[in-house]
């Protein structure tokens, strides 16, 4: 039985993809080759132009409150347009100060500084000072946002739930792209895409240039993990029609072309023009990881030199924490390394998916018991993540428990897009 029950897992594999050979090609390199020419980045122009204006007047008045949130303001806006890591450590240390020395409007003060260290993966400071800001009751529906992301991140859902209720305004677009994320934890995508549109309708209206981009690259990566790859591409190239250096959106449409069209060409030859302009160590592995599509391993063993040589920035700290087990454990089979990262993960977010890294970690180590009873007792309907269920699968195989395998399996055939071919063909295997 379990061999005829293999054959028909094949079969559908192979069925699958014949099926997405035989899908029109939806996107058209004509759509978006205008946004990778090397050229100026007008964000970054401007930006390094404000910078400099506050910094002459924090020069003049080191005191000067608004000169620093401005700067640091600047400072993020420079991060997010080039991913320089050393831009998102100088806008923290300018909150510091800004924070330190603030009497009216300290609470604003604070909850950047949280967006800040949320963006470092700093989980827990950024809960202090989200903290911090509740205490002085002066700025409490922003506060209770910032509280609510911070308990996303930290798997306090109870909390995140509390929050959600505190702001609860579905005419509210801040509150609707959180309803969005609450409901993609739940496993809900309908709900989550439903609730994106409204938050998008309203972003429309109001045509400011921020919402208008969140708004469209969420629904993207929306939109591809519902199959809905034509309306995901259009979103993107919405995206760069208002910031035609947005990296975020360009790396989108590489995992377009590389994962649903099976053009891995193209698809690199999109994400080397996104790092002429924009610094991300995690673009190394994507390109390693179509290397290996490609089976072409020197390749793949340069890109991941190159993400490790990245990383070895200490600005980074804990950012890429998760990939470098993920690397640690999958490439070189260093498990004690990789299991202490992971430990340190769970200690800074205790979440499903910091538990599904150890039980990852471990599972590949030949310890298949202890990896299962992280399963059944922080993984296992916690989380919908197609990764995390594709980690289940392969522990629960490794445990001989086929019949508890074979349902997330058939599940896992569905989410080819979302994990990309290479998963896709271990899947197959299982």
């Amino acid at each position: 039985m379990r061999v005829l029950k293999g054959i028909i897992s094949i079969m559908i594999g192979i069925l699958i993809i014949s099926c997405q050979k035989e899908k029109t090609t939806i996107t058209n390199s004509k759509d978006y080759a205008i946004y990778l020419k090397e050229q100026d980045n007008q964000t970054v122009k401007e930006a390094i132009k404000k910078l400099q204006f506050w910094n002459t007047k924090i020069k003049e008045d080191s005191l000067q409150i608004t000169a620093l949130a401005a700067a640091a303001g600047t400072y993020t806006e420079l991060f997010q347009s080039t991913g320089d890591i050393q831009y998102l450590k100088l806008a923290e240390k300018t909150l510091t100060k800004s924070t330190s020395i603030a009497a009216i409007g300290k609470s604003s003060h604070l909850l950047t500084l949280a967006h800040n260290y949320i963006s470092q993966h700093r989980f827990r400071e950024a809960k202090e000072a989200a903290q911090g800001a509740y205490l002085l009751k002066t700025n409490t529906k922003a506060t209770e946002m910032v509280l609510f992301d911070i308990s996303m991140e930290l798997g306090e859902y109870k909390n995140a739930e509390k929050y959600l209720g505190k702001i609860a305004n579905y005419s509210d677009y801040n509150f609707l792209i959180r309803l969005a994320k609450w409901n993609d934890y739940k496993g809900n995508l309908d709900a989550t895409i439903r609730n994106m549109e409204k938050a998008r309708a309203i972003a429309e209206s109001s045509k400011k240039e921020s919402l208008l981009l969140w708004s469209y690259t969420n629904l993207a990566d929306y939109y591809g993990h519902a199959g809905r790859i034509k309306e995901s591409y259009d979103h993107y190239l919405k995206a760069l029609a208002i910031d035609p250096s947005n990296a975020y959106a360009k790396k989108g449409i590489a995992w377009i072309v590389y994962s649903y069209e099976k053009d891995p060409v193209e698809a690199l030859e999109i994400l080397d023009a996104i790092a002429g302009n924009h610094q991300s160590p995690d673009y190394f592995l994507l390109k390693a990881e179509i290397a290996e599509f490609q089976k072409d391993d020197l390749t793949k063993k340069t890109n991941l030199k190159k993400y490790e040589g990245a990383v070895k920035n200490e600005q980074y700290g804990a950012m890429y924490n998760a990939h470098n087990a993920l690397l640690l454990a999958e490439e070189y089979q260093k498990f004690k390394q990789a299991l202490d990262i992971a430990e340190e993960e769970i200690q800074n977010r205790p979440t499903p998916q910091s538990y599904d890294l150890k039980a990852h970690i471990l599972n590949l180590k030949g310890d298949h018991k202890e990896a299962l009873a992280i399963v059944e007792k922080y993984i296992l309907h916690k989380t919908y993540e197609p990764v995390a269920n594709y980690h289940i699968a392969e522990i629960y195989k490794a445990n001989n428990m086929q019949k508890a395998m074979d349902p997330i399996k058939e599940e896992l055939l569905e989410s080819g897009y979302e994990l990309g071919p290479v998963t896709f063909g271990k899947i197959l295997e299982l």
